[in-house]
């Protein structure tokens, strides 16, 4: 049966509606796929679902990640001299296409990533189905009038999915396609439709995507430089660079694969779905003797295991 026909008739999965404000204040540093959001009633967060609980700050805020996008990296890594970024251009452009979407006017930006806007908050919403490892819920987040009242259960159809700032991003190509299991098929193939528009026009990160041709790598700023630094899916990016502080900035990726294998705990089935789950994204990526390495799956083709 077509999963979008299902969607039209109302075969929609439900998500739990949070209305409140978005609010970008005291050295907050939203980036494209991540800002915080405090709800009109913070006992709301009580009702999110899920194994992993919300823990909201003192006052109420929350760090939303962004449903079934993954956004250049603005800035990644636990404290300096290891915290690092992507090509700032894409990456600023995403979190600022963001903000702006959901109402903020005027957005300014720090050497350091921190972030000052004109209004600092904006009443918005978010659909949410929990959180992930990090206390962050996970969650669509729109603007305007939310379609059914704070604390409540709504289906998310294809017209509610166009509402929001993760598909819009994806349509202006300013973010990957990043799926986990528990997002409804017929979810993933809205979103995929989205991002293959903005690919076919070559749209923001698919003018420049070098995830599956291949970057070779020398250093850091192979992956970092704003001129000359590969655009790339920001999840390899992020093994990357766990894998280069671990063995040297300018190390030999000769034991790249054997550290996905070993390291990382990603597991995943590929689409169209064999029913095999595979650990590691050594499966997926491929490295070449003159340190270059790719992937050998599109990002919208992959289904992360939630953990």
């Amino acid at each position: 049966m077509n999963t979008h026909s299902d969607a039209r008739m109302g075969v929609a999965m439900a998500m739990l509606l949070i209305r409140g404000k978005f609010k970008v204040e005291g050295g907050a540093k939203p980036d494209g796929d991540t800002l915080p959001f405090i709800p009109d009633n913070v006992a709301d967060w009580k009702l999110v679902p899920g194994s992993e609980k919300i823990v909201p700050k003192a006052d109420g805020r929350v760090s939303i990640r962004l449903e079934g996008i993954d956004a250049l990296e603005t800035h990644y890594g636990e404290k300096k001299p290891h915290i690092e970024h992507q090509p700032r251009g894409l990456a600023h452009e995403a979190a600022d296409q963001l903000l702006k979407f959901l109402g903020f006017e005027t957005v300014l930006r720090d050497e350091d990533e921190t972030v000052a806007t004109t209004p600092d908050t904006v009443n918005g919403w978010i659909l949410t189905r929990g959180a992930d490892d990090y206390g962050r819920c996970v969650a669509f987040v729109g603007k305007g009038t939310p379609p059914v009242y704070s604390g409540y259960w709504t289906g998310v159809d294809d017209d509610l999915l166009e509402r929001t700032a993760n598909h819009r991003l994806l349509l202006l190509g300013l973010a990957y396609p990043t799926f986990y299991s528990g997002l409804p098929d017929y979810l993933r193939e809205l979103l995929t439709d989205a991002s293959e528009k903005a690919r076919a026009s070559s749209k923001g990160v698919w003018k420049a995507d070098k995830t599956l041709t291949g970057v070779t790598v020398h250093g850091m700023a192979s992956l970092t430089d704003d001129d000359t630094g590969a655009v790339i899916l920001p999840k390899l990016f992020r093994r990357l660079k766990d894998y280069l502080d671990f063995k040297a900035p300018d190390a030999s990726l000769d034991c790249f694969r054997a550290y996905l294998a070993g390291a990382a705990d990603d597991e995943y089935r590929l689409l169209p779905d064999s029913g095999k789950l595979l650990r590691g994204m050594h499966h997926i990526v491929e490295v070449t003797d003159d340190n270059t390495v790719r992937m050998t799956h599109p990002s919208r083709d992959i289904v992360f295991k939630e953990k």
